[in-house]
């Protein structure tokens, strides 16, 4: 049985997929632009916002949110996150529900500031905002990983995120430790279908 992967090129799924490709996980990935009626409608058929990550489960089960999914295949497959009792395990729940809950909304709310009644000064704000705290990532970012020897699924958000405003180019400049893991990433051979089909 495989999973099913409701996905739009170059957004919140290629986090999933990535993650199911390192667990070694098989799934089925289905393309809908969201930015589309009829994408926004297949997958809200599913999650009613209408938004990636979408998965249904083998058992047809739907879950939403990355790092709930994240969370979900972690459970299942050892050296994703550090188990309980580890001593990175809490910088590694910090940092993940950080990416999801401080730097995800800034796209949420900056890509499309007239859907919540606003102008250009959101989006002004939020990208200055989200350069601001990818500055602090960076300041506790380890190598050659974010936590140090273990790779974990943060360094699956840093490699697809990055590739997100304020892009590569800033980030190789302001961030060259998340650039290192992200460009390691890059050229992991078990991430090459993703890559391919997100970017």
């Amino acid at each position: 049985m495989r999973w099913r992967v409701l996905a739009t090129k170059g957004c919140g799924s290629a986090i999933v997929e990535a993650t199911l490709a390192i667990a070694g996980i098989p799934y089925d990935r289905e393309e809908h632009d969201y930015g589309k009626p009829e994408g926004r409608a297949a997958i809200a058929a599913f999650n009613p916002l209408g938004q990636v990550p979408t998965v249904v489960l083998p058992d047809g089960a739907v879950m939403t949110e990355s790092a709930a999914i994240a969370l979900y295949v972690a459970d299942r497959t050892p050296g994703l996150l550090p188990p309980a009792g580890d001593p990175t395990r809490p910088a590694a729940l910090r940092w993940l529900v950080f990416l999801v809950a401080a730097i995800y909304p800034t796209f949420t709310y900056g890509d499309d500031p007239s859907a919540f009644g606003c102008g250009k000064e959101l989006r002004h704000a939020t990208d200055e905002r989200r350069e601001h705290m990818w500055r602090q990532v960076e300041g506790v970012a380890q190598q050659p990983w974010f936590l140090g020897d273990q790779q974990s699924v943060l360094d699956v958000y840093v490699a697809v995120m990055t590739h997100w405003r304020p892009r590569r180019a800033w980030f190789a400049e302001a961030c060259p430790r998340l650039t290192a893991i992200a460009t390691a990433l890059d050229r992991d051979p078990r991430l090459a279908e993703v890559w391919a089909a997100n970017f």
